[in-house]
């Protein structure tokens, strides 16, 4: 892999848009000005000599973002050696590792997982970052303020770094054994959102009010993890009539949002209207992760497995924002992914019967829309946040995920892969003509 320094682009000629126009595209200072017929358009005087980007042909989409990462536990499944088994077996093995984690250890797999996110094409991501407490049991001690902030200070430092070819927003995964002196040192420490599991505490629903109180102590909006099983107590409407209620009472605007959401899959239809319901007149966006809770979910149910995944139909179609994610990469939580925004739309496709197209939505569009940040995509006005790739539509991307891909980020040029495949000829095509039979082996 080369490092170069980001490359500013003014002008993207013969890009191939969803909709089978070819265009060309120009950028100033970060966002898209003109889309016009291919040919048609100059780069901008403002712009450097070698700001011109001819895409040839590819497809031209907006850059994927990633609503729901956790860079503090990505890529550790080498060191764990997780047996294989579902949530509660994960967080087991990973809270035993945790407590022998460095900040140093942290922060090179999360920048080796973040540029890797890059590198597929997703310009912005969304964090979570472990409260690391040190607590299995009510009955345990507390670590030190020092040693429960080490991944948020490790992840800090990535942000730092990435800053100029990425953004990194981060959440403070707040367990319910986390004392709120080590939320609030967290947060201290730059995190930008309070997040947590209530459905994991003993009293779910005081711990979704603990939460959101700490929030608003702080002024900043709240992602939680949000009934993460197909069974169990449902947090996801008290969560939203309280989300409702800040909105009504105080004009609070702040991105509040819900990731998993599993056991909303399993309620029956009118159950599931009223949680639906409150969530939408909440405004509360929803993340779906179907690689993680494909894996994690239905293990005590061998015959007939149910999917792991949230009502995507039934919040699309009452208009909640859904956005899409990957969640956790190569550790305790998943042993596999790609950090491809392209491997989650497929298996949306697969296992959450969406459209590729309402599924590429889910990874980019929506997903900005979901961590509040500016549309983006190749249309004027909007943040030249853009990915080129060699596919000719949407669906043909998704199916197949091209390695080839040019990334941009506010307009620069921050990851480029080229593939080259050579595959030998058949010999008819070699030589024109046909291969001579061969004799069948007689028994």
């Amino acid at each position: 892999m080369d490092a170069t320094a980001p490359r500013t682009i003014g002008l993207l000629r013969s890009a191939l848009l969803p909709d089978g126009r070819l265009v060309d595209v120009t950028i100033e200072d970060g966002t898209v000005t003109a889309v016009a017929p291919a040919g048609t358009l100059s780069a901008p005087t403002s712009t450097p000599a070698d700001a011109t980007l001819d895409l040839e042909g590819r497809l031209l989409l907006t850059a994927p973002a990633e609503p729901h990462a956790h860079l503090d536990k990505a890529l550790s499944a080498d060191a764990i050696r997780p047996p294989l088994g579902d949530l509660g077996a994960a967080i087991a093995s990973w809270s035993a590792h945790a407590a022998t984690m460095t900040v140093e250890d942290i922060a090179d797999r999360a920048r080796t997982a973040a540029l890797a996110l890059l590198a597929a094409g997703t310009t912005s991501v969304r964090s979570h970052v472990d409260v690391l407490s040190g607590r299995r049991s009510p009955a345990d001690a507390p670590a030190s303020a020092e040693s429960a902030t080490r991944g948020a200070r490790a992840l800090v430092q990535v942000r730092e770094e990435l800053a100029g070819l990425m953004d990194l927003e981060l959440v403070a995964l707040a367990g319910p054994l986390a004392p709120d002196a080590h939320v609030e040192a967290v947060l201290d420490c730059g995190v930008d959102l309070v997040g947590g599991a209530p459905h994991l505490a003993e009293d779910p629903l005081a711990d979704v009010d603990r939460l959101l109180a700490l929030a608003e102590r702080y002024g900043v909006g709240v992602d939680l993890h949000t009934d993460e099983s197909l069974d169990g107590p449902v947090t996801l409407d008290h969560y939203a009539r309280a989300v409702s209620r800040l909105r009504r009472d105080r004009g609070d605007a702040r991105q509040y949002s819900a990731g998993h959401c599993v056991r909303l899959g399993t309620l029956g239809p009118e159950r599931l209207a009223e949680v639906v319901a409150d969530v939408a007149a909440a405004d509360l966006g929803i993340i779906t992760l179907p690689i993680t809770n494909l894996y994690l979910q239905g293990w005590q149910h061998p015959v007939s497995t149910p999917r792991g995944l949230t009502a995507i139909r039934a919040l699309t179609d009452a208009g909640v924002r859904v956005a899409a994610g990957a969640d956790n990469v190569r550790d305790p939580f998943n042993p596999v992914g790609r950090s491809d925004a392209l491997e989650t739309a497929s298996l949306l496709v697969s296992a959450g019967h969406v459209t590729p197209d309402q599924a590429y939505a889910m990874v980019s569009d929506t997903a900005r829309s979901v961590m509040g940040l500016p549309a983006a995509g190749p249309v004027p006005g909007r943040r030249a946040d853009l990915l080129a790739m060699a596919a000719t539509s949407v669906t043909d991307a998704v199916a197949n995920a091209p390695a080839d891909r040019i990334v941009l980020s506010r307009g620069r040029l921050v990851a480029r892969t080229e593939v080259r495949r050579n595959i030998a000829a058949p010999e008819r095509t070699r030589t024109g003509v046909p291969p001579r039979p061969q004799p069948v082996p007689v028994p």
